[in-house]
């Protein structure tokens, strides 16, 4: 084989296998950041339901239980029958 040609050949070989290292890092460091990007997504979506959770939601119980008023609906919402009856007890008065 030809001194030259061998030596281009090598050089190429070379580069490919360079480029090949290159794209496989680039390759982790994408999964990297779309596991970083779920991890975060799932702290700022999972946090303030935490945080309700622990410190918001004894004090509505608190407010709830002095006032007589109980949360019958989804997420502890009052549902319309809830929402009714709070009217009504202050048309009454």
């Amino acid at each position: 084989m030809d001194p030259e040609l061998k030596r281009t050949l090598d050089e190429t070989h070379a580069l490919a296998r360079d480029n090949n290292r290159m794209l496989r890092a680039i390759r982790r460091h994408q999964w990297y950041g779309v596991i970083g990007s779920i991890i975060f997504w799932a702290v700022l979506v999972l946090a303030p339901l935490y945080l309700y959770q622990q410190y918001l939601q004894p004090f509505i119980a608190k407010f709830s239980a002095t006032t007589g008023t109980s949360t019958s609906g989804p997420l502890g919402l009052p549902t319309s029958a809830d929402l009714q009856k709070l009217i009504n007890s202050f048309q009454g008065k």
